[in-house]
C-alpha cells in the first residue's frame, strides 16, 4: 500500500508539472476551498493559531482568513509538481527576485538566508539553487519514501540538502567556504536549544540555532521571504538587508528580533503564514496546552 501510494503521489506531481501553473494554481484554489468545508484537525490548529495572535479579530473574520489560508496550503502542495519536477527555467519563469543584496559579490561575507515558513518559501529556495551554489536545511519528515523523494527533488539544481540534526560544524564549514545556507527557525522543534520569546504577544518555542551557527560562523543573517502574487501571476522572492548587530550575543534578544521581524512580514500577507503548524505546540512552565 505504500509503494501503491508513493506511485500515486509521483503520478499526481509529474501530470501537475507539465500542466499551465495558472491551471494548477486555481485547481489548488477550489480543492483547498472544498477541503476548509470539512472538519479536520489541521483546520482546528488553523484556527487556534489565528485565536491566539489576532485576538481583536471576530471569529467571522478569522474564519475567514483560516478560509483563504487553507487555499492557499493546498494550492501550494499541488504546486510541487512544478516545484519538484519542473525545469529550471519552468521555476524561473513563475518567480521574480527582488534583492536589497549584490548576490554576485564574490567578497561577501559568509551568508545564513533566513527564512520562513510562507507558503512560497519551497519555490524561493528552489529558484535561488538554479543560479547559484547554496546548502538548504531541511527536517526529516515521518515518511522515509517521501522525504527522501523531497530531498532529491529540492537539490537537483545543485542544492547540498542537510538534515537539521546534522553538527554544526559542518555547517560552519560551508559558510566559510563561501556556501550560503538557506535554513527557517519560526517552527517550534521542542525546548532544546530554543527559547520562550513572544510571538504576536504569545510565548512561542523559538529556536536559537541562527544566533549560534551566525556567531561560529562569523555570517551575517539575511532574512527573506517569498510571496504569492495576485492573479495567479507566480511568486516574488524579497531578499532583504542583513539584520545589523546580529547575533547580539542574547540568544533571547536575537530570537525576539526574528519573531518581530517575521510579524511585520505575516502582518502583510497573513493568509499566506504557515498556520496549519503548531507554533504553540511546547508551551512555558505553567501554561495549559492550546490544542
Amino acid at each position: 500500500m505504500k509503494r501503491l501510494s508513493m506511485a500515486l503521489i509521483l503520478a499526481l506531481l509529474r501530470t501537475l508539472s507539465v500542466l499551465p501553473y495558472p491551471f494548477v494554481a486555481r485547481l489548488g484554489m477550489v480543492v483547498g476551498t472544498a477541503l476548509y468545508a470539512l472538519p479536520s484537525r489541521r483546520k482546528h490548529i488553523v484556527l487556534v493559531n489565528l485565536g491566539l495572535c489576532f485576538p481583536g479579530m471576530t471569529r467571522r473574520e478569522q474564519q475567514k482568513l483560516a478560509r483563504a489560508h487553507f487555499r492557499h496550503v493546498v494550492r501550494s502542495y499541488l504546486e510541487r509538481g512544478i516545484q519538484w519536477f519542473g525545469s529550471a527555467q519552468s521555476i524561473r519563469d513563475i518567480v521574480q527576485i527582488e534583492s536589497q543584496i549584490d548576490l554576485n559579490d564574490a567578497a561577501a561575507a559568509p551568508t545564513i538566508f533566513m527564512g520562513f515558513h510562507f507558503v512560497g518559501i519551497e519555490v524561493g529556495c528552489m529558484v535561488y539553487s538554479t543560479y547559484r551554489p547554496v546548502a538548504s536545511l531541511y527536517t526529516r519528515m515521518s515518511s522515509t519514501a517521501l522525504c527522501d523523494l523531497a530531498k532529491r527533488q529540492r537539490g537537483r539544481f545543485g542544492a547540498e540538502m542537510i538534515e537539521r540534526s546534522t553538527s554544526a560544524r559542518k555547517i560552519v564549514g560551508l559558510l566559510r567556504s563561501g556556501i550560503p545556507v538557506m535554513l527557517a527557525a519560526d517552527m517550534d522543534h521542542g525546548v532544546d536549544n530554543s527559547v520562550f520569546v513572544p510571538f504576536f504577544g504569545v510565548p512561542a518555542c523559538t529556536l536559537t540555532a541562527v544566533s549560534r551557527l551566525a556567531r561560529l560562523g562569523r555570517a551575517r543573517v539575511v532574512p527573506f521571504v517569498t510571496e504569492v502574487l495576485p492573479n495567479y501571476q507566480g511568486y516574488k522572492l524579497t531578499i532583504f538587508e542583513p539584520l545589523a548587530d546580529f547575533p547580539s550575543g542574547s540568544d533571547v534578544v536575537d530570537a525576539r528580533r526574528m519573531n518581530a521581524f517575521l510579524e511585520e512580514q505575516v502582518a502583510k500577507i497573513p493568509e499566506q503564514y504557515y498556520w496549519v503548524h503548531r507554533r504553540f505546540k511546547h508551551r512555558p512552565p505553567g501554561m495549559a496546552s492550546v490544542y
